[in-house]
């Protein structure tokens, strides 16, 4: 491949479960809602403004209301996430690999730019990604692949020639969609979720995984 793309929630960071306390929060607590983890878990994809919508319905909230809510609800997901942020085991090299090697790469992510620009400063890993698309930056989000298609394009590299990493299988199909193959790391969801998706090349459950430390030329990787 000659450039990877990433999803940013789930796949460089394990942070998923603080986005549905924080959702669930919202819900119940400030929205009067009765939701348990489980029902509201299946809703963490698309925009912010798509969760809300698809839980309460098109005409509950005006847009600046869901404009508030969502930014309330990331507050709440950065103050409780913050002591525990860290890149997933083993990312930190392979970005510091892939970049050596002159791999473009991109982040992927239907996250605000508040969320991304929370983790990359934080993290002082933004020098690695010379493109970016946030949830601000597409009309459709996943499944469909604008935001990959995005991507590629701004790393100036044929679709065909990017890999995707993601952890959900909604981000997995908008990889099919645009014509790339994904690794899926199984931080969020089950490998048999996955199943109906052909252009899933290997799970793993980070990026210590031998296949995936092999994508930058991790040789003792390959002979182990």
């Amino acid at each position: 491949m000659k450039a990877f793309i990433f999803d940013l929630n789930g796949t460089m960071i394990h942070d998923m479960d603080f986005h549905t306390r924080a959702w669930r929060h919202l819900f119940n607590h400030d929205l009067g809602g009765n939701f348990t983890h489980a029902e509201v878990k299946p809703q963490m994809y698309g925009k912010n403004q798509e969760v809300l919508v698809r839980v309460f319905g098109p005409d509950r909230f005006t847009a600046e209301e869901m404009d508030r809510l969502s930014l309330e609800k990331e507050r709440r997901y950065q103050q409780e996430y913050l002591p525990s942020l860290a890149l997933l085991p083993g990312l930190a090299e392979f970005l510091e690999a892939a970049h050596q090697r002159g791999i473009p790469m991109a982040i992927g992510s239907a996250a605000i730019p508040f969320n991304i620009d929370f983790v990359l400063d934080n993290l002082h890993i933004r020098h690695y990604f010379r493109a970016i698309v946030s949830a601000d930056d597409v009309v459709l989000s996943k499944p469909h692949p604008e935001t990959f298609l995005k991507a590629a394009a701004q790393l100036g590299v044929a679709p065909a020639d990017c890999l995707v990493f993601e952890d959900v299988p909604k981000g997995a199909e908008a990889a099919h969609n645009a014509g790339m193959q994904a690794v899926v790391l199984t931080t969020t969801h089950e490998v048999e979720e996955f199943a109906a998706l052909p252009n899933v090349l290997h799970f793993a459950p980070d990026f210590t995984d031998e296949f995936v430390r092999g994508l930058v030329g991790d040789n003792g990787a390959r002979e182990r």
